[in-house]
């Protein structure tokens, strides 16, 4: 399902043929290797070029493993996982040490965070691929925001909001559906889409084999109810906004006085 053509150059082609890696060969990612990727998402856009995020690397086994039952056990063998956090504490510190007043305290520099810190991953993942690596994004991260502050022994201003199983892998990948351009993309203006254009938009992510296996497997009517009622339920998404919430204030970002 190759959703390139002719036109695209090497590095569109890379990033059309993505594919989330979840399990990983028994290979080590070397410390050159891995520092490179790094180098590559430091050069990332970011606000003001103030880089209000940190990456804390996890290599060791036993630590991997604490994190992992973090995640749920998702991609278990992979040998790194990065979890890049909205940082501004050391912002603030250097602000004290030159006698500038500590003012990103609240929810508008957690979203800037949050920004660098999606800035930045999205780089490491394409370098990743390019060195021939694979990685899956962990939304889970936000599922245990506290617990993985806390192993991760993360300071107040400091949140995680990215995690990246990272590693080379192991067997074949599929390809994922993606909705059409004209699903995303809206030109000059937001255009109000009929029911018709959103069946159309929506239908082979339906007719995708996984995705007609996962509402068989679950017995729901369709994919719609199987992210509403299985995968995503409204009282998960309110008590994982609500524990988030508190992390987001045990970090330090809600002062907003």
């Amino acid at each position: 399902m190759a959703v390139f053509n002719d036109t695209f150059n090497a590095t569109e082609r890379l990033l059309a043929e993505h594919r989330s890696v979840r399990r990983f060969a028994e290979r080590e990612v070397d410390l050159a290797t891995l520092e490179r990727i790094l180098e590559c998402g430091m050069r990332a856009s970011n606000t003001g070029n103030m880089q209000m995020y940190s990456v804390v690397v996890t290599r060791d086994k036993e630590r991997l493993k604490s994190l992992g039952a973090l995640h749920y056990g998702q991609c278990a063998t992979a040998p790194v996982m990065l979890t890049v956090c909205a940082d501004v504490e050391r912002y603030h510190r250097w602000c004290q040490l030159r006698g500038a007043g500590v003012c990103y305290d609240n929810f508008l520099w957690y979203l800037s965070g949050v920004i660098d810190a999606s800035l930045c991953a999205q780089n490491i993942c394409v370098a990743a691929e390019s060195e021939g690596l694979g990685f899956c994004y962990l939304g889970t991260v936000l599922y245990n925001a506290k617990a993985i502050a806390e192993l991760l022994k993360l300071p107040k201003g400091v949140s995680p909001v990215i995690t990246l199983a990272l590693g080379y892998p192991e067997g074949e990948t599929t390809l994922s559906e993606r909705l059409p351009l004209d699903a995303v993309v809206h030109y000059e203006e937001y255009r109000a889409d009929s029911d018709a254009d959103i069946e159309r938009q929506h239908r082979m992510r339906e007719e995708f084999p996984f995705n007609r296996r996962m509402v068989e497997e679950n017995g729901v009517e369709n994919l719609a109810k199987l992210f509403t009622e299985k995968r995503y339920p409204v009282d998960a998404n309110r008590a994982i906004s609500r524990a988030l919430l508190d992390e987001i204030t045990r970090s330090g970002f809600m002062n907003n006085e």
